[in-house]
């Protein structure tokens, strides 16, 4: 019974962000919105291409990712960069944005951090 109730709160938690395979595919207004949220909450570190040349970025150690090329911390998919966004990465300065930023607004950034990339 226990089993059951976390595995019906955990789905009601994930709510419609999810899907079989995990995130919502990417749609034209993910996109739009999460380089909206990437210009307010991202720029100043990753920089504007995602080159990790953002203004703050340059006095950073370790430098901000830069995401076209460089490994990503838990994995170059949108689930990924999903929990990077979301718990923010210690021994950096990526904070977490899980109680910024809604899970819609997480996965759009997500997803337009992956288009930065471009995949």
């Amino acid at each position: 019974m226990r089993q059951i109730a976390t595995a019906l709160i955990g789905t009601l938690l994930i709510g419609s962000t999810s899907s079989a395979k995990g995130l919502a595919p990417a749609t034209p207004q993910m996109l739009e919105l999460g380089k909206s949220l990437y210009a307010t909450n991202c720029l100043a570190c990753h920089g504007e291409k995602g080159d990790g040349n953002g203004p703050a970025g340059k006095m950073m150690k370790p430098k901000p990712r830069e995401f076209a090329s460089a490994d990503f911390k838990n994995g170059a998919t949108p689930e990924g960069i999903f929990k990077s966004i979301s718990e923010g990465l210690p021994g950096t300065a990526m904070a977490p944005f899980a109680k910024k930023l809604s899970d819609e607004e997480r996965t759009s950034l997500a997803h337009y951090v992956l288009k930065l990339r471009g995949k």
